[in-house]
C-alpha cells in the first residue's frame, strides 16, 4: 500500500461523510423544507427524496468504498444540478447572504475523479469483486 491510496481513501471518506450529514440533515431538519425549496426553483419537490436518500445511502456506500463508481456519478449529477439551477446566480462566493457554488464545485470536482480513478485497493468494492 503507497501513501496515493492512503490519500484515496482519506478523500473518499470524507466525500462520504460529508454527503451522508447533508443527506441526514435534509431528513432531520424536515423534509418538507427541502420539497420546498425545490418547488420554489422549478424542480419537482419529489426531487428532494431521492437527493437525499442518494446523499444517505451513497454516503455510506462511499465511505466504505461500495460502488464507489456509481455513487460518484449520482454525486456528480446532483451537485452539477445544485450548481446550475440553485447557486451559479450567487457568483462562486455568493451575495453576502447565501453561500456561492464554491463548495458545489469541490464536491463535484472530487466526485469526477472518484468517476475516473481506479478502485482503491482499499475498499468493498476490492475485496468483493477482485479484479
Amino acid at each position: 500500500m503507497n501513501k496515493n491510496e492512503i490519500g484515496k481513501v482519506i478523500v473518499r471518506a470524507v466525500l462520504g461523510l460529508t454527503f451522508f450529514i447533508h443527506g441526514l440533515s435534509k431528513f432531520q431538519g424536515g423534509i418538507t423544507n427541502t420539497v420546498g425549496f425545490f418547488d420554489s426553483i422549478g424542480i419537482p419537490g419529489f426531487m428532494a427524496y431521492v437527493v437525499a436518500l442518494i446523499e444517505l445511502i451513497g454516503g455510506i456506500a462511499l465511505i466504505v468504498g461500495l460502488g464507489t463508481r456509481i455513487v460518484s456519478i449520482l454525486f456528480a449529477l446532483i451537485m452539477a444540478g445544485a450548481i446550475f439551477s440553485a447557486k451559479l446566480s450567487l457568483g462562486f462566493l455568493g451575495n453576502g447572504q447565501m453561500a456561492g457554488y464554491e463548495l458545489e464545485l469541490i464536491l463535484l470536482v472530487i466526485s469526477i475523479y472518484f468517476v475516473l480513478a481506479d478502485k482503491s485497493q482499499i475498499s468493498l468494492d476490492q475485496k468483493i469483486f477482485q479484479s
